[in-house]
């Protein structure tokens, strides 16, 4: 049904002849002629909402994009108001730009409905002594094509007027939708629950409190204090100040913009953006054709949704702050990645490989250049060990190739390095991803190292190791050959002559562990080069099976958050192009806070 459609229909409902009988003289057809061309200036506008722009748009988006990006990291509830935001935009962009909707509200007494009243310049409003008198929200429009708008605020076709003694004709008015509703402290519950469901749709607020009740509780508390935020499409109205004298309405009004300032919100003084702070007396008049010259000038400048829309996203994005603001720099250093490696390294016993690994290089390069009867003392010793009952002489019992507990608490140690400072829920992620690859690393570290293999089982040999083998085998030679010479001489084979045996004999005997020295010498280098090669391949193995399993997980989870950290500042960002101009009226009822304490 379209938006002419239903106006047609509720304007059948409300013209029951009340308003037309108080009417001065018969409304004209079309008080705005069409231009030539046949189109009204109302008519050249966009009938809907069309798109949001500038940075609202650009919040909005960035709003969009958190939400979507949040959805598995936190709760329901936790985005909810986000939601809620994100679907009352939608919805208002759908609706007619050209009628800015604001309700009158406030508690019991205050003149609400007489400032309705006084606003239409007809009775369109019940008012009484009987409380409480408004029951249903009551909607006054200015121009047509608000149907949609009314619809979306649920007020039924029954209550929704149009100001017929002469509000139409008034230009600065049009577009204008106002909102009579029921009192915010009734006694009947079902009046709270339609005040509260309104405020959070209408563009704009009218409060309207009297000199009793500017100051009560529940209305700062519950209403002023949340939507402080909220302060550039906030009017409150001091009614009733026909019953104050001069003086006595200035110290009223003073100590109410007081409370406002508590309450956190800012008061437009000065060209500021804020809430607009004004005297008047309904009933009398006084002061009522100030708030409809400030009506006016607010309506015409038609950036009232866009706004409302702002301070909500301001309130959505200060409810967000704690689970998007860390407490310091957050990430992970290259200091906790390289602290990481060397646990997963001591895990799999990296540097006890290497030093087992120039051990054997040593050992085998002193084995096949010592002499004979040195490696056949040590055989014999590894026999004896072998077959011997002394624990002393046992095989120690090998551990496994990874110690899980160490995995585990380097696993632990570097998630929670990771997740120092973050927000809990971003904190909790990064530690369930780092869980998550923990799950099978002792495993996969064991495989690792079954697949490089052990590095001192086969050690390498360098290429002097043959000559260094044959110089030992020519001074056992030598040895052998003069203790034959010298056998030879006592049987009485070889003719007799002392010194050349013993000479040779004792060249072999010395000759031999000088080889074996300068072998164990020339060892050392290599054999620590290799151990530290060995080293160095199981330490690399192993930092990257896991950086694979914990550490790009958890970086996947910093990027993600950093990713809607970043779309956070964009949503939390400065407003700009705050309104400066409708706030002018109200300053002849005092300039700054300093000056009404200075009065």
């Amino acid at each position: 049904m379209s938006s002419s459609t239903v106006d047609e229909r509720w304007d059948d409902h409300w013209d029951d002849g009340l308003i037309a009988r108080r009417a001065a003289g018969p409304m004209p057809e079309n008080p705005h002629p069409a231009p030539e061309g046949g189109q009204t200036e109302e008519d050249s506008l966009p009938p809907l909402g069309g798109r949001y722009g500038g940075s609202l748009r650009t919040r909005l988006d960035a709003l969009h994009e958190l939400v979507g990006l949040s959805r598995t990291r936190l709760e329901n509830d936790t985005l909810a108001e986000a939601g809620r935001v994100l679907d009352e935009a939608a919805a208002r962009q759908r609706l007619s730009a050209r009628h800015t909707v604001v309700a009158i509200a406030g508690p019991t007494g205050s003149g609400k409905s007489t400032l309705f009243n006084a606003l239409a310049g007809v009775p369109v409003s019940e008012t009484g002594l009987r409380r409480p008198t408004t029951a249903a929200p009551i909607a006054l429009s200015w121009s047509e094509g608000s149907a949609g708008l009314l619809d979306r605020l649920a007020v039924p076709g029954r209550l929704r007027r149009r100001p017929l003694a002469g509000g139409a004709a008034d230009e600065d008015l049009q577009g204008l939708v106002l909102i009579d509703l029921p009192d915010h402290d009734s006694a009947v519950t079902t009046h709270r629950d339609q005040v509260d469901r309104v405020l959070g749709l209408v563009d704009a607020v009218i409060w309207v409190v009297d000199p009793e009740k500017y100051a009560d509780a529940v209305l700062h508390e519950r209403y002023l204090r949340p939507l402080a935020g909220h302060a550039e499409v906030t009017f409150v109205v001091l009614n009733q100040i026909d019953r104050l004298g001069v003086e006595a309405a200035d110290l009223v009004l003073d100590d109410l913009r007081r409370l406002l300032d508590e309450d956190g919100m800012a008061l437009g003084e000065h060209g500021e953006p804020g809430a607009t702070v004004l005297a008047l007396s309904a009933l009398t008049g006084d002061g009522v054709g100030e708030l409809r010259e400030l009506l006016g000038r607010f309506v015409q400048e038609r950036t009232a949704p866009a706004l409302r829309l702002s301070a909500d996203v301001d309130a959505a994005a200060a409810r967000l702050r704690p689970v998007y603001v860390a407490d310091g720099q957050t990430g992970l250093g290259e200091r906790a990645r390289e602290d990481f490696a060397a646990r997963l390294a001591v895990a799999v016993g990296a540097v006890a490989a290497g030093e087992a690994a120039e051990r054997v290089w040593r050992r085998g390069a002193i084995r096949a250049c010592g002499t004979p009867w040195l490696r056949l003392y040590r055989w014999y010793e590894r026999i004896r060990a072998y077959g011997s009952t002394d624990p002393r002489l046992q095989a120690p019992v090998e551990d496994e190739l990874t110690a899980r507990q160490r995995v585990e608490q380097a696993v632990r140690i570097v998630a929670d390095e990771a997740s120092r400072g973050l927000p809990a829920p971003w904190a909790q992620a990064v530690r369930e991803a780092a869980v998550r690859g923990a799950d099978g690393l002792p495993e996969a570290l064991d495989e690792l190292t079954v697949t490089l293999g052990d590095p001192a089982a086969r050690p390498p040999r360098p290429a002097w190791w043959p000559a260094a083998v044959l110089a030992q085998a020519l001074m056992t030679l030598l040895q052998i050959f003069g203790a034959l010479w010298l056998v030879g001489q006592i049987v009485g084979v070889v003719p007799p002559g002392l010194l050349p045996p013993v000479l040779i004999m004792l060249a072999g005997i010395v000759g031999g562990p000088l080889v074996e020295w300068a072998c164990a010498g020339a060892v050392k280098g290599p054999a620590r080069r290799y151990g530290q090669e060995a080293e160095r391949k199981l330490r690399e193995a192993a930092a990257g099976c896991g950086r694979a399993r914990v550490l790009d997980p958890i970086s996947a989870e910093l990027m993600r958050y950093r990713e809607v950290r970043d779309q956070y500042v964009t949503v939390s960002g400065t407003r700009s192009g705050a309104r400066v101009t409708r706030l002018g009226g109200a300053m002849r009822w005092g300039g700054t806070r300093a000056g009404a304490r200075m009065r």
